[in-house]
């Protein structure tokens, strides 16, 4: 399959190894791979801070970059649950009438990372090699918008040599949601010593989900207690192999 990535501006900017990683992942698989280099923002910081006007273009900049293709991968749950919830309202606001028939077109070609392999490709095992303690944060996107399931945990289930430990409170949110975690900073902090309360009681060495957004929240507060603690895309655990190690 000839498969487009949308990268993310998190991934892009701050964690690229993730974007990377997806693309070893599908290369292993078989897939094409390919990434359009007129990408950029899905607007999702745009629409969630009250500059509406200012992410509707982003819509059409989407369209055009990835209508031709047959898949379009996407390693964050946030971003693709942006395009499924707001781009039909979005392109209808604008009044453009081909603009809303095409995004209903492509839309769904357009798969979150994971759900793409359990669900369109119908695979659990990519071939992963992975010999570390690793527990499992479902992201509310993931789990809530797109309704993920246990899809995430099959892959991570299937790897060889992991050593996966269940969190509790899995469902329970980190604390991040974007400008949430700068403008409610006491409720955020707790429920992020909540969330890192949990991944040190699985006593894993990583702590992976499908976004980067969670795991920069996580990361933080494992990082301010020098837990020696990490945290890792989903990919990067699914890329792993035994030359690599």
């Amino acid at each position: 399959m000839r498969v487009a990535l949308f990268i993310t501006c998190y991934n892009d900017t701050l964690f690229p190894e993730a974007g990377k990683a997806v693309v070893r992942v599908l290369e292993r698989l078989g897939h094409t791979v390919e990434f359009p280099k007129g990408q950029t923002c899905c607007g999702q910081m745009h629409w969630n801070t009250g500059y509406q006007a200012e992410a509707l273009p982003l819509v059409a900049r989407f369209v055009e970059q990835f209508r031709g293709a047959e898949a379009v991968v996407v390693p964050s749950s946030s971003c693709v649950a942006m395009m499924r919830d707001h781009y039909p309202k979005m392109a209808a606001e604008l009044k453009d009438e081909r603009l809303l028939a095409e995004v209903e077109e492509l839309l769904p070609r357009v798969f979150e990372f994971s759900e793409f392999l359990t669900k369109r490709l119908g695979i659990e095992d990519v071939g992963a090699y992975y010999p570390h303690r690793v527990t499992y944060h479902a992201s509310c996107h993931g789990l809530r918008n797109l309704e993920l399931g246990d899809g995430p945990l099959r892959l991570l289930k299937a790897v060889r040599g992991i050593d996966l430990v269940p969190l509790e409170g899995l469902e329970q949110c980190c604390g991040f949601g974007g400008t949430f975690a700068v403008k409610n900073a006491d409720v955020s902090s707790a429920m992020l010593a909540e969330k890192t309360t949990a991944v040190l009681n699985t006593g894993a060495e990583v702590c992976t989900a499908c976004d980067n957004s969670c795991l920069m929240h996580i990361q933080g507060g494992l990082h301010r207690q020098r837990t020696g603690v990490k945290t890792m895309h989903l990919a990067e655990i699914l890329a792993g192999d035994e030359v690599g190690r």
